[in-house]
């Protein structure tokens, strides 16, 4: 590996891997900088790489930045005494680098790093054993990934399955569905467990019980976002990993979420878009594997939705259609698997048929319907009923929409 991807030799820390100090003078404030120089070997290096990740507005660029100074350690002490041109540089405003200066001040590096040790959060530094191989080749690989769960779990195909977090039942159900049926056939799923198609993907992973899910938060591994989230959350670390480069109590702040992004196409082979608005966060995601040269599929999505307006756009710039898992596993050059379910659900009469085809895959209400069959509203109400009571239709509010093969 390039020597200036290796932060050090020492291999990755992960909770418990090595003795704390059992006293608090290692508290920052308290050390000269020759001080904290001499003194940085009774903490790993990674200690004091958490240490300048959690320094006001650092993210990827400003702490590879940072790094290019000198090792962690040596950075941290810098911060303790007079401003160097180079970090001011870095900083690219006097005042933030003097919030830097006076979080260094207040922080107590040993506490921090023994915050993630408390919530079994493993930390790896870019170079050193732990970190995930997947990523050290990046073009813009994290200096330090923060994990919880087997991250041995990354190995292996990998295919990201991203979309809106306001997607339609149509597009949460193929989520789930491509989720399922690439973790039977073992592939790993990335998403980023947002709402929605994220969401829905990695409910399709844990119910298959086959390939372990893989996710790429954009915050730190203490903190559930988004709440609603908290039990899918729990469940992806048990089964999979969870992955990110926030530190414990980082929020989740808008400018982490393209960060994250960059991950999730990093780790992919392919990238399936189910759902997304033209200009939504899943486009991103497209953008940065088109940097990495990774194969994108898009699932086609009714003309008249805005939900599927970037997946449109995408299947007419040229981007292959995904239909189904066999799709996504003929782009990783896999064989197809039969991943298909029959439809168990009882075969619609005729009124419920032509309901369900003046509905289409675009929610309705039922004057639309009554629109567009010519049938009287007593009988579109009737086969509204029976097809729901079937499992054909879920009906939210006013809004009918169509039900792709139950779960």
């Amino acid at each position: 590996m390039p020597g200036d991807r290796a932060l050090s030799s020492i291999g990755s820390v992960t909770p418990g891997d090595s003795p704390m100090p059992t006293s608090g003078h290692l508290a920052a404030e308290d050390f000269a900088a020759e001080d904290i120089a001499e003194g940085a070997g009774e903490l790993p290096v990674e200690a004091w790489l958490v240490a300048l990740a959690s320094l006001p507005a650092v993210g990827p660029a400003r702490l590879r930045a940072l790094l290019s100074a000198g090792s962690p350690a040596e950075v941290w002490a810098r911060l303790l005494g007079s401003p160097p041109p180079e970090l001011l540089r870095v900083a690219g405003k006097r005042e933030l680098y003097e919030q830097w200066h006076r979080t260094a001040a207040g922080l107590d590096v040993a506490q921090l790093w023994a915050q993630h040790r408390k919530h079994g959060v493993g930390v790896a530094a870019l170079g050193t054993p732990g970190y995930p191989s997947a990523l050290s080749w990046d073009i813009d690989p994290p200096a330090v990934v923060f994990h919880t769960g087997d991250p041995q779990v990354v190995d292996g195909p990998r295919v990201a399955i991203v979309g809106t977090r306001r997607c339609t039942r149509y597009g949460s159900d193929v989520a789930f569905e491509l989720g399922r049926d690439l973790a039977s056939a073992g592939v790993g799923v990335v998403s980023g467990l947002a709402l929605g198609i994220d969401a829905a993907a990695h409910a399709g992973v844990l119910e298959a019980k086959a390939a372990p899910p893989i996710a790429v938060v954009g915050n730190g591994l203490d903190r559930v976002y988004p709440e609603r989230n908290r039990a899918l959350w729990r469940a992806v670390a048990e089964q999979g990993v969870l992955l990110g480069e926030a530190p414990v109590g980082a929020p989740p702040e808008r400018w982490r979420f393209p960060a994250r992004n960059r991950i999730i196409a990093a780790l992919a082979d392919v990238v399936v878009v189910v759902e997304s608005h033209a200009s939504g966060g899943a486009m991103h995601t497209v953008t940065e594997a088109a940097a990495r040269d990774r194969a994108v599929l898009a699932v086609p999505g009714p003309v008249r939705s805005s939900a599927s307006g970037g997946c449109l756009e995408l299947l007419a710039d040229g981007c292959a259609p995904c239909r189904d898992a066999d799709d996504v596993l003929l782009a990783l050059g896999l064989s197809g698997a039969e991943t298909s379910r029959l439809d168990s659900r009882p075969e619609p009469g005729p009124i419920g048929r032509q309901v369900l085809d003046a509905l289409g895959w675009q929610p309705a209400d039922a004057e639309q319907i009554k629109s567009r069959t010519a049938l009287p509203m007593v009988q579109v109400a009737g086969a509204v009923e029976e097809l729901r009571a079937a499992g054909w239709i879920a009906v939210s509010g006013r809004w009918i929409e169509r039900v792709g093969i139950p779960r």
